[in-house]
């Protein structure tokens, strides 16, 4: 039980308040064991034998559904007590774009197989025959395995750098990169809507390094009302155009900033130009201009020479000895820690990672999308989960071709309830009005704390699916997905449906 965020659960059969940092075993934690095995057995057979018929809305959900002056057929929606009746349903079985709220069946099914401790390494490696000789100089090319980790960051390189510099190590060669863990799953970062740079288009990668986007950094200077402007790390071949002007005044928010970005051989020039008010303090934006692998490679000489090393040869990817041997590791958070990353944040590259890894930890390797989305369906599949006509894609929701039915998800979240795995995966979620994507959403004492939620937005999608929490101790699944031109008008309704149904 650890994280960062308060829970609150209310049961109908007691009152169970446990103020953690995360919320873990809601509901269920707190029940009685004759209680929580008649709940299991209602989850159970609710997800046998869902119900796809209609449901019609309540006059007061009709009527916020009216308001936003979308057709009923853009949407569908489930609402189910958990272990119980469905309250509601409007074209359960249709199949829509669900956008991130995708990343839900991608971490659940993850979550499932890998399991709650399952971890990543990644690893610096020397051939049994390579030495190092009196003056720090290492005889053969420095190995890593690159293990898939989603969240390795700078910090995390810069110890294993500094641990190869303890052990004496102070020149290497070249610096050699097995990728073999994953096939070749690059993809244009400019695919999806032509914005390059942007770092939720990130392409995956075996050995990626803080996703692959640079930081650049802005720091006030009040004496000169000027912004300072520099780039983390510094690498070589990178240069920051900045042109940001300086604003009196309180502090309104968020620096309106804008980027462009040109890449000539292998320099990088990014143009920053915009407006920010000084009283807001240093701000930072992070934009991608380089591939993952040459990104990681230049991380690796520039962190290397931070630490002291040097470097005569060059990075490049192949295969690693079989009688190599590890000289520094690191080791990633647990998946558990991870999905709440990629859920409350909406990570794209870090799920199409986790994805990988499915397939990979399947036998699939080196693991290929296709391959890894067939690991994840019977995944599902083993635990009664067919997810009808569902076309997973790369996992992440960041697709124009992913669907899946409200029946599926409702299901899927029905079973995720009752499974070993359950306060994990609930915990991982966005809470109402506190953290995540639904942090500034329905903050009222009324509601807030009283659902955990994933989003989901892209061009002409708006969805939300989770778990609510009623004042009268009832729980409930909730899906809703619109798919329309004007699908972001539905964001009243989705906020109407969540009051509604914490006060039933």
């Amino acid at each position: 039980m650890a994280g960062g965020n308060q829970r609150t659960w209310r049961s109908s059969v007691k009152s169970c308040f446990v103020m953690l940092n995360v919320l873990v075993g809601v509901g269920l934690v707190c029940m009685p064991d004759v209680v929580r095995a008649q709940a299991k057995a209602q989850v159970k057979s609710s997800v046998a034998s869902p119900v796809s018929a209609t449901v019609p809305m309540p006059p007061e959900l009709a009527r916020a559904w009216a308001k936003t002056k979308l057709p009923e057929s853009s949407l569908s929606l489930v609402v189910q007590e958990v272990g119980g009746s469905r309250l509601m349903a409007v074209a359960p079985d249709t199949l829509r774009n669900p956008a991130s709220v995708m990343k839900l069946v991608t971490t659940y099914a993850a979550l499932s197989r890998l399991g709650p401790n399952y971890v990543w390494h990644t690893n610096f490696m020397l051939d049994a025959q390579s030495r190092v000789n009196e003056k720090g100089v290492l005889s053969g090319p420095l190995y890593l395995r690159a293990g898939g980790d989603p969240v390795l960051m700078l910090p995390d390189v810069w110890r294993l750098m500094r641990d190869l510099r303890l052990r004496g190590i102070k020149e290497i060669s070249d610096i050699v990169i097995d990728r073999s863990i994953f096939g070749d799953v690059t993809i244009d970062p400019s695919t999806f809507d032509g914005s390059a740079d942007r770092p939720y288009n990130a392409s995956p990668d075996a050995f990626m390094v803080g996703f692959g986007a640079m930081r650049l950094v802005f720091s006030p200077d009040p004496a000169t009302k000027t912004w300072k402007p520099f780039v983390d790390p510094p690498i070589p071949g990178v240069e920051l155009e900045a042109n940001v002007a300086w604003v009196d005044g309180q502090c309104p928010g968020s620096p309106s900033i804008s980027t462009d970005t040109t890449v000539s051989g292998d320099k990088v020039r990014i143009r920053v130009s915009g407006r920010g008010a000084g009283s807001c303090g240093e701000f930072d934006v992070f934009r991608l201009a380089l591939s993952q692998q040459e990104f990681g490679a230049r991380v690796l000489r520039e962190i290397w020479r931070e630490v002291g090393g040097t470097m005569t040869g060059q990075v490049r990817s192949g295969a690693i000895p079989s009688s190599a041997v590890a000289v520094a590791s690191h080791q990633s958070p647990p998946l558990s820690e991870v999905i709440r990353l990629i859920n409350k944040r909406s990570n794209n590259v870090m799920t199409r990672v986790l994805l990988l890894t499915l397939g990979a930890e399947a036998g699939r390797k080196p693991a290929t999308v296709a391959g890894s989305v067939q690991v994840a369906q019977e995944v599902l599949a083993r635990q009664g989960l067919p997810m009808k006509g569902m076309v997973l894609d790369n996992g992440s929701g960041l697709s124009r071709n992913g669907v899946v039915s409200a029946d599926s998800l409702t299901q899927m979240l029905n079973r995720a309830w009752i499974s070993p795995v359950m306060p994990e995966y609930v915990s991982s979620l966005a809470i109402l009005g506190v953290d995540g994507t639904t942090r500034y959403r329905l903050r009222d004492p009324a509601t807030k704390s009283l659902a955990h939620l994933k989003t989901g937005g892209l061009r002409d999608v708006r969805s939300v699916a989770g778990y609510v929490w009623s004042t009268s101790g009832k729980r409930y699944v909730v899906v809703s997905m619109v798919n329309h031109e004007r699908a972001h008008e539905a964001r009243s309704f989705e906020n109407a449906l969540i009051a509604w149904l914490t006060a039933k």
